[in-house]
């Protein structure tokens, strides 16, 4: 299993938004940067994210599944943009937020901050590790 973080703005689509959708999910669509589209492409069914709100909140709030794999992003006709689907699993029980990541000196090689424009973006086992831990979720 792989692990990922998802930047989205709470006023575009939300944790809630997400969690509303249910078992079924939602397209994680509208991306259109090539890094990002190819770190969809190498997900796998049943890899994890953490659902990031950016912008004004910049916080992680929940944990989500990837839910299909890479396919065509029906926001466009465009061929080359492709998205996956995810769902929400859990909802974070303390927020992690962006200068707690900041801070903490096992995240400082994170995507995240190294990649801060991106909006989908690996996470390693320990840095999932480490956040899991700072939402108290273990």
């Amino acid at each position: 299993m792989a692990y990922w973080l998802f930047k989205s703005e709470p006023e575009a689509f939300s944790w809630d938004d997400l969690a509303a959708k249910g078992a079924a999910g939602e397209e994680w669509d509208g991306v259109r940067n090539y890094q990002a589209r190819n770190n969809m492409r190498s997900m796998k069914t049943g890899d994890r994210g953490f659902f990031y709100h950016s912008v004004k909140e910049k916080r992680i709030v929940g944990i989500l599944e990837v839910c299909a794999e890479a396919h065509p992003d029906s926001t466009t006709d465009d061929p080359r943009w492709e998205c996956v689907d995810v769902r929400a699993l859990k909802a974070v029980r303390s927020a992690v937020t962006l200068d707690e990541i900041k801070a903490h000196p096992g995240l400082q090689d994170m995507a995240l901050l190294k990649q801060s424009r991106l909006s989908v973006v690996p996470v390693s086992e320990d840095e999932w590790r480490i956040i899991c831990d700072l939402a108290d979720m273990t």
